[in-house]
């Protein structure tokens, strides 16, 4: 969270605002590549700036450029190719470049012999499209490198996910689940109001109380713990190193939703924690066009999910899978931009007089920055922020965009910049008190920005600022 009151920050008119970002845009047009050019791509302040190539840099080069193992190639390159010519995914026959399109839903077996095998574990078989599918494999490989994780699972959205993985985790009528107050909304609903009628313990703490949370934990009989990190819509960050100390001396889980950080800025299980779940329609699809959810963690965590979700259902299709990959190949350079995009746009906000204050943890002064820089590369492509005006005021702002005036909607981490406001999105009809426990003021945006231009994006923002 970043005031905008802060003493060291100079408030320029919206006219400077415009003209310096007019300026910006047309010295880049003509020296993009420059080492002015990259470092204007980050934020003043944040702690990872954009490498600039000096030209003593051919030894660091020709390092880069040796041959490496996958468990050291970088995200840019395991997005392209990982799960891709492993041999354990079924496709290791196809000479195709794209990972094809397996829709049968039933996999046959050469001979009775090979049937037993299988049955006693000594065979590998998709068997029968609930239970997995080649082309599912290769998306869940590739989860897998990224977030260094022995298995993955992937399933229909992200809910099931979550619910999956709580289900299978958490036993009934002997489980206690800890979560915070920040966690995703159904998520929470989900634990509040479902699980406590089978039997588990539900208890709810702050984000960062590590005291209540020791407390809790000294019972003994925690089960899990599951929250968001980053949170929605405001940003704040747990500390994920700590909280899986603390959960482990006392024998419990940890579960982290990663959602807002995608596997590119955050890795959470290099960090502690023993699963990671992400709704996979945002970051990782990239495109709005599809629902899917995945778990990653040990062979033996996921093994259990797996077996629960057998039961469940919810399991994706081939075709489904399919559009992720192709996303997915794509999600490193989709990130990039929209993490140097929120960078730059906190710090335009940050100055402009109409805005009082920003959320978000890239940013030296948020009070989350220092979790922030310990757990994470980069800080993602949302910034929520809070608008010198009432809820009409800021619906005046958001209905005069014209870039994302078409995407007032729900929903991150896609092509496309999405806008809304919480007051009229999520808590519309919620009751004052429910909004104010929620840190929801009407006054609240949040923007998910997408890879267009960022002089285009401030632009459009300044221009709808003029309309309160």
């Amino acid at each position: 969270m970043a005031r905008s009151s802060s003493p060291h920050v100079n408030k320029a008119s919206p006219t400077e605002q415009r003209r310096l970002l007019r300026a910006r845009r047309s010295s880049k047009r003509v020296t993009a590549l420059s080492p002015e050019a990259l470092l204007d791509a980050s934020l003043s302040g944040a702690e990872h700036p954009v490498p600039v190539l000096q030209h003593d840099d051919a030894g660091v080069i020709a390092a880069a450029m040796a041959p490496k193992q996958d468990a050291t190639l970088s995200d840019e390159t395991l997005v392209v190719h990982a799960g891709e010519k492993m041999g354990k995914n079924g496709l290791k026959d196809t000479d195709s470049i794209a990972t094809p399109i397996v829709s049968g839903t039933t996999h046959w077996f050469k001979s009775s012999h090979d049937l037993i095998a299988f049955k006693e574990g000594r065979g590998h078989s998709f068997e029968y499209g609930r239970y997995g599918n080649p082309t599912v494999k290769v998306l869940e490989d590739k989860i897998s490198t990224l977030e260094r994780a022995e298995s993955t699972l992937v399933m229909s959205s992200g809910m099931n996910a979550i619910v999956a993985t709580l289900l299978a985790l958490v036993p009934p009528g002997a489980g206690h689940v800890v979560t915070t107050t920040e966690c995703y909304s159904e998520a929470r609903a989900f634990i509040r109001d479902k699980l406590s009628k089978m039997g588990i313990k539900v208890t709810f703490v702050e984000l960062n109380d590590m005291e209540t949370l020791k407390a809790v934990l000294d019972q003994g009989d925690v089960t899990l713990f599951y929250t968001d990190c980053p949170t929605n819509p405001h940003l704040k960050c747990i500390d994920i190193k700590l909280v899986a100390e603390l959960c482990h001396r006392k024998g419990a889980l940890v579960c982290i939703d990663s959602t807002l950080a995608s596997p590119i800025n955050q890795k959470p299980l290099t960090v502690g924690a023993d699963i990671v779940v992400h709704s996979a329609t945002k970051y990782i699809a990239g495109h709005h066009d599809v629902i899917a959810g995945c778990i990653s963690g040990s062979d033996a965590l996921i093994s259990r999910i797996r077996a629960r979700h057998h039961n469940l259902s919810g399991a994706i299709s081939p075709g489904a899978a399919y559009m992720i990959i192709c996303g997915l190949k794509m999600m490193a350079l989709r990130v990039e931009t929209q993490n140097h995009t929120a960078l730059r746009m906190v710090r335009f906000l940050e100055k402009h007089p109409k805005i009082e204050l920003v959320y978000y943890p890239g940013f030296i002064i948020s009070p989350w920055h220092h979790i922030a820089k310990s757990q994470m590369t980069h800080c993602g492509n949302v910034v929520s922020f809070e608008v010198a005006s009432d809820l009409h005021g800021v619906m005046r702002f958001i209905n005069a965009l014209e870039i994302p005036l078409s995407f007032i909607a729900t929903s991150l981490g896609g092509c496309e910049s999405l806008v809304q406001q919480p007051a009229v999105m999520s808590f519309w009809g919620k009751s004052d008190e429910e909004k104010a426990k929620n840190g929801i003021k009407d006054n609240l945006v949040r923007f998910s920005f997408g890879i267009e231009k960022f002089e285009d994006l401030g632009d459009d923002i300044l221009h709808a600022l003029e309309k309160i």
